[in-house]
């Protein structure tokens, strides 16, 4: 079993996912970041990978996406940063991140140098299907790395059955087709999860999105395994308050 299926198989509601962007606020933040988390009872560590064109990504997640690429961070930095990550770190991690740069470091590359580190499984939103289906996957699933794709409320019951079945690891509910970071109405939200939790699909659903306090949170859970929280948390790193005593108040309070 994969840590992410050993951790759904002992846990499978109200799991917490936090979303970090790597080298931000400084460039050896990362670790520290990721210890803090932990020991604060975190479930799953998203780590974005910082790209100069995020898509998906909110004003928030972008502009500390700029300023972990004006740190330095890059793939290589980051991979230098995590030789170490399964000697202190236990919960399962993620990468979150764009085509691009992978292409720029090597697929193949980028797979088997993650998957060395201890890395669990890779969010790349600009992954086509067909691509994924006919050419990326068989190597991710060469180094044992599990694969998350998004759903959102206008992917249709087909398509929702096609991403679950060529995921691992969970499925990515994004709680609307809009960027990270913009405020949900969460009435229509629990509509759209209950639809999916209605399909009983193969893989765990997490919410991600506009989650931001324990309402919020609570509201994602109610029909969905867990949920992922992003621009929130860098939000708060952005005070420039002590990284630990941050977390902690953070992660408390959603708890």
């Amino acid at each position: 079993m994969s840590r992410l299926q050993e951790l759904f198989a002992t846990k499978n509601k109200n799991v917490l996912n936090v979303y970090c962007t790597a080298g931000y606020p400084e460039l050896n933040s990362t670790l520290k970041l990721m210890k803090a988390l932990q020991q604060n009872g975190v479930d799953i560590i998203e780590l974005g990978m910082p790209y100069s064109d995020p898509l998906a990504d909110g004003p928030v997640i972008q502009a500390s996406g700029s300023k972990a690429l004006e740190n330095g961070m890059t793939i290589t930095v980051l991979f230098d940063q995590l030789k170490d990550l399964r000697k202190e770190i236990t919960v399962p991690v993620v990468l979150m991140g764009y085509m691009n740069p992978v292409l720029q470091y090597g697929f193949e590359k980028f797979c088997k140098d993650a998957a060395a580190l201890g890395v669990d499984g890779l969010i790349l939103p600009d992954l086509p299907e067909f691509e994924f289906e006919n050419e990326y996957g068989a190597i991710i699933k060469k180094y044992g790395l599990d694969f998350i794709f998004l759903v959102t409320p206008e992917t249709s019951e087909q398509r929702v059955r096609k991403l679950d079945q060529l995921s691992s690891g969970f499925l990515y509910a994004v709680s609307s087709s809009a960027t990270t970071g913009q405020d949900k109405d969460f009435n229509a939200v629990e509509k759209y999860l209950q639809r999916l939790q209605s399909m009983q699909l193969k893989n765990p659903v997490l919410v991600g999105f506009g989650i931001k306090d324990k309402e919020t949170f609570d509201s994602a859970c109610k029909y969905a395994s867990g949920a992922i929280i992003g621009t929130a948390f860098i939000k708060e790193l952005e005070k420039g308050i002590d990284i630990d005593s941050t977390i902690q108040s953070f992660i408390g309070q959603l708890r």
